[in-house]
């Protein structure tokens, strides 16, 4: 669990996870709108190098930025429980790191192993609450915990 006192905290948290990530980890971003999902995306592009400004792919549904390792950034909001729509085997086996924004919403099996970081907003600032799925994201889950 971290907490995040304001935007810069949880961007300095998100560019230490991006540090720790390797090609395939998959995060699953869950809050609700306005939670910091987009903010922590920024700053875990920051982590892999990434110098381009980070967008919310909302209505793109995925961002592709260059850096370390790509990062595939994804807002699956708008494609619901229709997975199909989008060929997300091309970010999840690929080689680089996946992002997705509302995962909640696909169905989980599609990922063997992936990192579900739930952001809720408290009175002031955020509570991240990280649950794995699978031996990669408990290992990273751990190494997190432990900063």
């Amino acid at each position: 669990m971290f907490y995040s006192q304001n935007e810069n905290q949880l961007l300095a948290f998100g560019q230490r996870l991006g540090q720790k990530l390797k090609a395939q980890d998959v995060l699953v971003l869950t809050g609700d709108l306005g939670a910091g999902k987009t903010t922590l995306t920024k700053g875990i592009a920051k982590g892999l190098g990434i110098t381009q400004m980070v967008k919310s792919p909302t209505y793109t549904i995925v961002r592709e930025y260059e850096g370390r390792l790509p990062l595939y950034h994804l807002d699956v909001y708008r494609i619901g429980d229709d997975p199909d729509s989008i060929d997300l085997d091309d970010f999840l086996f690929g080689d680089g790191v996946t992002v997705i924004e509302w995962g909640e919403l696909l169905d989980a099996a599609l990922f063997d192993d992936y990192l579900t970081i739930q952001i809720d907003r408290l009175d002031e600032g955020r509570q991240l609450t990280f649950i794995p799925h699978g031996s990669r994201s408990q290992a990273l889950a751990e190494e997190i915990d432990h900063d």
